[in-house]
């Protein structure tokens, strides 16, 4: 049994995480049975069990005919008291409306978690729909300029990526482990990241880490089509991008009071 801090790991509590874990990560996926004890590895009684446990909490559902599960709207409820109770979304939340305002594009605040970059609040472009960038969701940290920001304030021996090839989301996505680390030492340099197409066809981003830790966890930016993105602009949305960090920078302390947990 793995053990967390000299604390054993409780099994069906780790079991329960992966489970609700895997059933959010499949989206618009509905699993059946059989599907979600093979990924598992658990015998089909004891998944039917723990499945039935949490539909009946509301963390889990399924259809009329009982065969196929996702995940339940308790997890909702949940992610969103995550989001009100962060005293740095809160204090970021009117300087994202700000830079939308300012620029017309869409604004990201997002948080490093482990390999990935989670998103924390989304600020929609009225210019486009960008429905794939929706609070809650996860990309690669190396794939996009949120992500490279944040690595980018990290010791570049200890970043934390996956094992093994970096995943490739469109042509311009970094695989080259030696490639990001010379575009991550241009963006530590240059003090924001860049995004040419490297996330999502079609679109630029813009990155910059939050220095309100040392190394940084959260970041924002400004994603533009490429066709309509020109030289000016790109100075503009770098200028008021900067602002807009500044002001979140200076907000943050007192956001969060002198009593606030460190959380970890």
């Amino acid at each position: 049994m793995a053990e967390t801090g000299g604390v054993r790991e409780v099994k069906s509590a780790g079991r329960t995480v992966e489970l609700l874990e895997l059933l959010a990560a499949r989206g618009d996926r509905p699993a059946r049975l059989r599907e979600l004890a093979e990924e598992l590895g658990v015998p089909r009684s004891s998944m039917y069990a723990l499945l039935q446990t949490l539909i009946d909490r509301g963390w889990v559902r399924t259809d009329a005919t009982g065969s196929l599960y996702g995940i339940g709207i308790r997890a909702l409820l949940t992610g969103t008291s995550y989001l009100d109770s962060d005293p740095r979304v809160r204090a970021a939340r009117p300087y994202l409306d700000e830079a939308s305002e300012a620029l017309g594009e869409t604004i990201h605040l997002a948080r490093l978690d482990g390999p990935d970059v989670v998103y924390l609040a989304t600020r929609e472009s009225h210019e486009y729909l960008r429905t794939f960038s929706r609070v809650g969701r996860r990309l690669p940290a190396h794939a996009g300029a949120l992500g490279k920001a944040l690595l980018a304030d990290r010791d570049p021996a200890r970043l934390p990526l996956p094992e093994g090839e970096l995943e490739q989301l469109t042509g311009n996505t970094h695989t080259d482990r030696a490639a990001l680390a010379a575009d991550l030492a241009a963006v530590h340099a240059r003090g924001y990241a860049i995004d040419r197409e490297e996330g999502v066809a079609g679109i630029a981003g813009f990155g910059f880490a939050l220095r309100c830790d040392s190394p940084a966890t959260d970041a924002i930016s400004a994603s533009v089509p490429l066709a309509r993105l020109t030289a000016a602009h790109e100075r503009r949305i770098v200028a008021v991008m900067q602002e807009i960090r500044a002001k979140i920078e200076a907000i943050v302390p007192h956001a969060q009071g002198p009593t606030a947990p460190d959380w970890r």
